[in-house]
């Protein structure tokens, strides 16, 4: 077979990512804060941005100092004319790969979602320390300071496996002060995550037994008495001596030996080991600014009983394109690579403003139907979480998962239920036995406690048991899940637990 060389014409379809449709999926993964900083880089970088903030206070100066528009008409239609000031869609299509429909399609939904083509790396190397330009952010690799909400939440993450109470045990750790007290309400807590008062007070007391002793204390006599009971010298004298701290400040001895029922030297020596404890344990972690949760969405409750949900205005950056510093300043060019030069950053900036606003659309829309999904969430509570997942949210706006999944990403949702990060409203499913509908897994891990809790020492439920009786309730599960959810929430086997029960009975 003899070889030749042959020229031949092809035509191909092929996705091609322009460095304006990166930029629009680089911006949804951003939080407020990574964005702010963001566009602060391109105003320093594009002479044609400005914060609007500053545009209305130019435009206000330059009102304030030019004559009347009637004097000086002739002249500012001279400098007006000639120049294409707003960038229409055959400029920019003159000048790129694909036209603004085919990146920025307005509310309207695609023929078919398009893959996504970014790779997570380039901007994992970034935030990690990298710099685009490939120097290290050595800023990066600086140790934070441990906190005491840290230390706190550490431990409880060992030691609380239900979900349901970790939400809890997280609210109650942000109402820690720097010394280590408990500042909220228990009732103000259970109302507004819709949980009950003994389930907070079983959280509280959880979180009482971690170090440094005697933290998420209400009171000082509390936090004493935490100490005390870890040092098994909580006897009745001490307790009495506890409760009468208003007499020790006044130095009320005789009412001290009184109220606790012993001598002198045995007073003097509780008072030694009083004053041993530590009052304040959470000094021992040091004084941080804490730099609150911003909410990038507010869910409301409208009048009808609907939810309203708008976005922070406070974390969108306002930005304009300023056409009047264009306008003068491209009559002033002087060779082609000027003009290239201003025309490059008119696209640039028009580019930037319209993919500013594109996400803040794309947030909204995908926030909207989240809070349509988990209305019952919002209305009662935690254990009323549904099933979710990326692709229902997709299919429900006609986006993509990978877009679904960057707009969830770093952004919080604040709720009459408190605040939470998007990405927590997406749970595991668990499907049921007559095949239609699902169950949160989260709801069987609840329902799999209540069966434990409400067994009787003479009738303990093992696995299969509590797989039977889930079943019954709709429940398709098999035996080494219920094992596996039992095991992370901390509860013992049934052969374990019928020792224990039979031990407690005999001491009864």
């Amino acid at each position: 077979m003899a070889l030749a060389q042959k020229l031949q014409i092809r035509q191909s379809q092929a996705l091609v990512m322009t460095p304006q449709l990166m930029q629009a999926i680089k911006l949804l993964q951003l939080s407020h804060l990574d964005l702010a900083a963001y566009v602060d880089g391109e105003l320093e970088r594009n002479p044609l941005l400005e914060h609007s903030n500053d545009a209305e206070t130019e435009d206000a100066g330059r009102d304030a100092a030019d004559p009347p528009a009637e004097a000086n008409g002739a002249t500012h239609a001279a400098d007006w004319v000639g120049q294409d000031l707003e960038p229409g869609g055959a400029a920019i299509d003159g000048r790129l790969d694909a036209g603004l429909d085919n990146v920025f399609p307005d509310d309207s939904p695609p023929a078919a979602p398009a893959p996504d083509a970014l790779g997570y790396s380039q901007w994992a190397a970034v935030r990690g320390g990298a710099r685009e330009n490939g120097d290290y952010n050595f800023e990066a690799f600086v140790a934070a300071e441990h906190t005491l909400a840290d230390h706190l939440t550490e431990q409880m993450t060992l030691a609380i496996a239900h979900p349901g109470r970790r939400l809890i045990g997280r609210h109650l750790i942000d109402l820690v002060d720097e010394t280590g007290y408990l500042t909220g309400d228990l009732a103000a807590v259970a109302d507004q995550l819709g949980a009950p008062l003994g389930e907070v007070e079983a959280v509280l007391a959880v979180l009482q037994t971690f170090e440094p002793s005697g933290v998420c204390a209400r009171s000082l006599t509390e936090c004493l008495a935490i100490q005390l009971k870890e040092r098994d010298r909580f006897d009745p004298a001490m307790q009495a001596l506890v409760g009468h701290l208003d007499l020790l400040a006044k130095r009320d001895m005789a009412a001290l030996r009184k109220a606790c029922g012993v001598d002198e030297e045995d007073l003097a020596d509780m008072i030694a080991e009083l004053r041993r404890l530590n009052p304040k344990p959470g000094l021992a972690f040091g004084s941080v600014t804490v730099q609150p949760v911003v909410p990038d969405v507010f869910v409301r409750k409208s009048a009808d009983g609907s939810w309203a949900v708008e976005l922070n205005s406070d974390t969108l950056p306002k930005i304009l394109v300023s056409q009047s510093y264009y306008a003068r300043v491209s009559k002033t060019a002087k060779n082609d690579g000027e003009k290239t030069y201003l025309a490059d950053c008119l696209q640039s900036a028009s580019w930037l403003v319209r993919a500013l606003d594109q996400r803040a659309k794309t947030i909204l829309k995908v926030a909207s139907e989240i809070v349509r999904q988990q209305d019952a969430f919002l209305a009662h509570g935690v254990q009323y979480l549904r099933p979710l997942n990326l692709k229902t949210v997709a299919e429900a706006i006609a986006m993509h998962e990978s877009t679904v999944s960057r707009v969830t990403a770093n952004k919080y949702m604040a709720t009459s239920r408190g605040i939470f990060e998007m990405k927590y409203f997406f749970t595991a499913a668990i499907p049921a036995c007559d095949g239609v509908g699902a169950h949160s897994a989260e709801a069987v891990r609840h329902r799999i406690r209540q069966l434990i809790e409400a067994e009787s020492p003479t009738d303990v439920l093992s696995d299969d048991t509590i797989v039977e009786k889930l079943r019954a309730d709709g429940i398709e599960i098999a035996r080494r899940t219920v094992a596996k959810y039992r095991e992370a929430m901390r509860i013992a086997s049934s052969v374990q637990r019928r020792r224990d029960k039979q031990v407690a009975g005999g001491r009864r």
